[in-house]
């Protein structure tokens, strides 16, 4: 164990104390977080055993949005690595008695916490923390913003299956206006050198994106010949005022993955959802289980990635 812990060395690419999204991030600063985590992922057996490398610090996990996912998978990815945990969440703490989210923040903060992970529906949520805060800072999603974990485990899922990210074509299918995931695999992936496609209904998908090199698109049989990769984005109903298009079934009809699509693919296409997954909805059965589905090998990256993330900020 010792041997595995002492090929670990902070990079020199790496000065910051926080990861709160990826458009600040250069193309090194993206690839050494990525190469950290397959540094993890291999000393930890694809994420199955500990290596203590934090042990005897503390990571606190500020939710005070809903979260399965991403909160057990940063909760494991800091056990895995020995810190211990401290679980917050929104209902039933003192915010409901009339304290600010900051005081909240400063005082978990006081208990000698070495890094926080925060989730918030307020996008900048996790940069304010960084000016308040002297310990490091994770952000694990803010509004629609980013969410800085997630692009990177998609990113390094992708370089897993494909060998690379420069010229690729990586088309993100779905719920773009709402997606914080989808912000962040733009700003990674377009670092990076891939060609970025978002797709949709013109409710979701508009034509500004263009303003920052992304192609447009709202039909999917057009593009899919062209894919390497498509991210199918779930449809954040939550987060909408107002129905984006007429019928679940229209958007399924129109835009889910199906084997009728996939045979008209790349023989290599990659199939991605970052989860949760709404069979029949953005992908069917059939695909969601298939051989070029990747969703489980996202799950187990998220490990490796926010594993890395902890890792690299608090050193």
């Amino acid at each position: 164990m010792q041997e595995e812990i002492n090929t670990l060395a902070k990079p020199d690419s790496w000065n910051r104390r926080y990861l709160i999204d990826l458009e600040s991030l250069t193309a090194d600063e993206i690839t050494t977080l990525l190469d950290t985590a397959d540094q993890f992922r291999e000393l930890t057996n694809e994420c199955r055993m500990k290596l203590p490398v934090l042990q005897g610090k503390t990571v606190a996990n500020l939710f005070f949005e809903n979260s399965t996912r991403t909160r057990t998978s940063f909760s494991l990815a800091a056990r895995r690595l020995g810190a211990d945990t401290v679980d917050f969440t929104a209902s039933g703490s003192s915010l409901s008695k009339g304290e600010s989210f900051i005081d909240t923040a400063k005082n978990i903060e006081a208990m000698n916490v070495d890094a926080v992970v925060v989730r918030h529906r307020a996008p900048g949520t996790p940069h304010v923390l960084t000016k308040t805060l002297d310990t490091a800072v994770v952000n694990a999603g803010d509004g629609p913003h980013e969410h800085p974990t997630q692009g990177l485990l998609d990113i390094l899922t992708i370089r897993q299956k494909l060998g690379r990210i420069d010229g690729l074509t990586v088309a993100l299918v779905g719920d773009i206006a709402h997606s914080r995931t989808a912000r962040s695999n733009i700003w990674g992936l377009k670092k990076l050198g891939a060609h970025v496609i978002v797709c949709g209904p013109a409710t979701l998908v508009t034509d500004r994106w263009e303003e920052i090199g992304v192609e447009v698109a709202h039909n999917l049989d057009e593009i899919l010949p062209r894919c390497d990769v498509l991210n199918l984005l779930r449809i954040q109903f939550e987060r909408q005022n107002t129905r984006p298009f007429p019928s679940v079934r229209e958007y399924a009809l129109l835009y889910a993955m199906t084997p009728d699509r996939l045979a008209r693919s790349k023989d290599n296409i990659v199939i991605m959802a970052p989860g949760p997954i709404n069979r029949g909805v953005e992908v069917t059965t059939e695909v969601a289980d298939g051989s070029h589905s990747v969703i489980l090998d996202q799950v187990t990256n998220g490990l490796a990635v926010r594993m890395a993330a902890l890792w690299l900020v608090t050193q």
